[in-house]
């Protein structure tokens, strides 16, 4: 008993001194509010940010180099504190809100991938505008003073569509090598950094900019975050690769292709900059990924929770003497989420020690993620598991259970108290620690319920990096508002198959097998397949052996009653039986056969990274290859409001499909079906200061598509779980009416409602444990 009336006795001292300290800082401080004029524009693109400016310091007076198993700044030892923040899952209009925020949490550090297919979606279309702006985002780094690690392929792995890689690339006959020294490979990725490389070296650290490392090789490896810390059991299935390629060591031993792209890199930015790799902290991977020599610096990652130092020892045998300082540079702060799985979420406490474990020897650390963002529009990726057919896609939110979390939120237990060590000097840090040590061991953890959320997590972590944290920070600004628009009512606009009559015959793509979704430009989205076959009088089985990665499988009789209605048979996806039976038909005339193939994510990680999307085998009717097919894309990244005027799809490459205005819809009474069908509401926005994020709850509701004034949110998917609610950020809402699009491919919600509220939501599904199913 007096042990603990000590204990009482010191905590409240050490209150009262913090609160006497507190009451002269201003901690919080809201960052300025986000103006009209910085809403989404609705142009196909977002506007670019700001017009680029670098420093006129010469690089004689910065340098940015290793030496003494350090990293040296300007001629002081210099320890990296970063975190991941990748622009292209924030809107531009909120790159400095997620930056400001990782500041003020103390970090001094970004580090961000540049994913080829978001630059490059189309052969030598080149894209560097809005949220691809990627220069406006380097330039705002250095206008907060933080550095950046800059990791710009050609792979990179990070949950995105095909690691990176532009979908076109699986088109290119004979088949390319990716990852290789395969010469025609090669001369694509010349080209490509041959763009990219250029742009960037005006922001390298010697010559004004914020660069003070670039990625040479993303080399994958398998990195299992232990399942005992994990709020999700089973995660030991799931991989994170990564660098001058990403983390190479676990997937090849290319050493030819490793020379070509460091040589490339030097070209173009010289011999100043820091080129590096990363690679599990195995001796094979290191082994498979580095380049021994002082010529590309060899970092690690490894599974959070292993003893760093034995790996940062194995580091430096993989490095020139005294050119390995200790740097983990993805430091896993969560771990992300496959639908069909509970959301995944770490142990707070066991995560701060692992990173006290790296600082408390003056060993550097990048937090991996430190804001996750969102998997807007088709750019998920996705995981294998045992077999090319054990596919995981990764849901739309890309919240990581990071320190920041998907909308920006860090007014909570975790990061206050982090923001609050990262305002302290180390004097009143140590007071500070020594309060929040005294304040967690008299805290208990319900482990029995595994319920460790974030203010836990982040209690813990202020220890940590407010202890190795002296510079002068930003405050800590609060959260951005979130509101919810409350009920949308729905009205079903058409079906997918009425608009089929509008397409341009010259946009379909006739072959005499089906091709894939590559093969014919649409790259992602879904694809429709249409063949016909003579129908007899008992039930035909239907065979398609290989299908990536959803399909619906439809048919229609033209002479019957419902001669413009197709029926729903069944589904076939690369998990399921791959086998459905067509049922017995009385029909005069031949049959239709629609098979709607959905594109849910490439698979980014691993030996099935070649992952083409559609019919990728024959098709066989009753044992006999079925020929003679029709293909018709259906993109839907900029869908118009189907009620009130032309339905327009805007597809790949320009082409659109278009609804006479003559047309009337024949069903306007809600009525649902199986058959995939537009829906469209709205909800006004009174009061222009009244504009804030919101979530959409698609409850009720199947699988499909969201777009809100012609900005694609997403997939949803509540019936699968667990992701319920899309993020939808304040930039893309307008004062006034604000119009909501989806394409829903199974059940409507019967009353076709939907609801605006203020919150996520990661409970949905059935799945009560990661079990996969698809």
């Amino acid at each position: 008993m007096a042990r603990k009336s000590r204990t009482k006795t010191t905590l409240f001292l050490l209150l009262i001194s913090l609160i006497a300290f507190l009451a002269i800082i201003p901690v919080f401080a809201p960052l300025p509010s986000l103006s009209s004029s910085s809403h989404y524009s609705h142009s196909p693109r977002l506007r670019h940010h700001r017009k680029v400016v670098i420093s006129n310091v010469t690089a004689k007076t910065r340098l940015f180099k290793i030496d003494d198993d350090k990293f040296w700044k300007d001629g002081e030892p210099f320890r990296i504190i970063g975190g991941d923040l990748h622009y292209f899952r924030v809107l531009p209009q909120y790159w400095e809100d997620r930056l400001v925020r990782a500041k003020a949490m103390g970090l001094n550090t970004i580090q961000t991938y540049v994913p080829w297919n978001l630059h490059e979606p189309q052969p030598g279309k080149l894209v560097f505008e809005g949220i691809a702006d990627l220069l406006s985002f380097l330039q705002l780094c250095h206008k907060l003073d933080l550095l950046v690690m800059l990791r710009p392929g050609p792979y990179i792995c990070g949950e995105w569509d095909l690691g990176g890689f532009p979908a076109w690339l699986l088109a290119i006959k004979p088949a390319l090598k990716l990852r290789s020294s395969d010469p025609a490979y090669l001369q694509l990725v010349d080209n490509w950094w041959g763009i990219l490389l250029p742009k960037v070296a005006p922001f390298l650290y010697n010559n004004g900019g914020p660069i003070i490392m670039v990625q040479s090789v993303n080399v994958e490896n398998d990195v299992d975050l232990i399942d005992d810390h994990l709020q999700t059991p089973g995660m030991l299935q799931m991989f994170l690769l990564e660098e001058i390629e990403n983390e190479f060591g676990s997937y090849g031993d290319d050493k030819a292709y490793l020379h070509h792209l460091v040589k490339l890199a030097r070209r173009h930015l010289g011999d100043g900059i820091i080129l590096y790799t990363t690679d599990g902290g195995s001796r094979g991977n290191l082994e498979n990924g580095t380049i021994r020599g002082d010529a590309v610096f060899s970092a690690v990652d490894f599974t959070t929770g292993d003893d760093p130092w034995p790996i940062f020892k194995l580091q430096k045998e993989f490095n020139a003497p005294g050119k390995s300082p200790p740097l983990s540079s993805e430091f896993y702060t969560g771990w992300l989420t496959h639908w069909g799985e509970k959301n995944a979420k770490t142990d707070a406490g066991f995560t701060a020690s692992a990173l006290e474990k790296i600082l408390a020897r003056n060993g550097s650390a990048v937090l991996y993620m430190v804001h996750g963002g969102t998997n807007f529009g088709f750019y998920n990726g996705a995981n294998t598991g045992v077999d090319e057919s054990d596919y995981k896609p990764d849901i739309t939110s890309y919240d990581y259970d990071a320190p920041i979390t998907e909308s920006g939120d860090v007014d909570n237990e975790k990061f206050n108290d982090c923001g609050l060590c990262c305002h302290l000097s180390l004097t009143e840090s140590i007071i500070h620690n020594a309060y929040l040590k005294t304040l967690i061991a008299n805290t208990s953890v319900d482990n029995s319920s595994r319920k460790f959320q974030s203010p836990e997590k982040f209690l813990r972590a202020a220890q940590v990096i407010g202890l190795y944290t002296a510079a002068s920070l930003p405050s800590v600004p609060s959260d951005n508002g979130k509101t919810g628009y409350g009920r949308i009512q729905l009205q079903k606009t058409d079906s997918l198959f009425g608009l089929l009559d509008m397409i341009n015959p010259a946009d379909v793509i006739e072959s005499e097998n089906p091709l894939s979704m590559e093969s014919v430009g649409q790259m992602f989205g879904f694809l429709l397949y249409v063949s016909e076959y003579t129908p007899k009088n008992d039930e035909s089985i239907l065979f398609i052996p290989e299908v990536h990665d959803g399909a619906q499988v439809f048919t229609l009789c033209h002479s019957g009653v419902s001669s413009t209605r197709p029926t729903h048979v069944g589904s076939i996806d690369r998990l399921s039986s791959k086998k459905l039976g067509l049922p017995n038909a009385k029909c005069a005339s031949n049959i239709s056969l629609f098979v709607l193939v959905e594109n849910m994510g490439r698979v980014n990680y691993g030996p099935y990274i070649f992952d083409n999307k559609g019919i990728l085998s024959s098709v066989y009717l009753d044992g006999r290859i079925l020929h003679r097919w029709k293909m018709i894309s259906i993109p839907f990244q900029n869908l118009n409001e189907v009620p009130k005027i032309n339905p327009i799809l805007q597809v790949a490459h320009s082409r659109s499909i278009t609804v006479s205005t003559q047309t009337k819809l024949k069903d306007q009474s809600g009525n649902v079906s199986e058959v995939p069908a537009f829906f469209t509401g709205h909800f006004f926005i009174e009061d222009a200061n009244q504009i804030h994020d919101t979530f959409i709850s698609f409850s009720g509701w199947g699988k499909g598509i969201a777009v809100v004034n012609d900005f694609n949110i997403g997939r949803y998917w509540p019936s699968f779980g667990p992701q319920c609610n899309l993020y939808v950020p304040a930039p893309i809402l307008r004062h006034g009416k604000n119009v909501l699009v989806i394409l829903e491919l199974e059940s409507p919600n019967p009353e076709l409602v939907i609801h605006s509220v203020d919150h996520p939501d990661f409970t949905c599904g059935s799945s009560k444990s990661s079990l996969h199913q698809l």
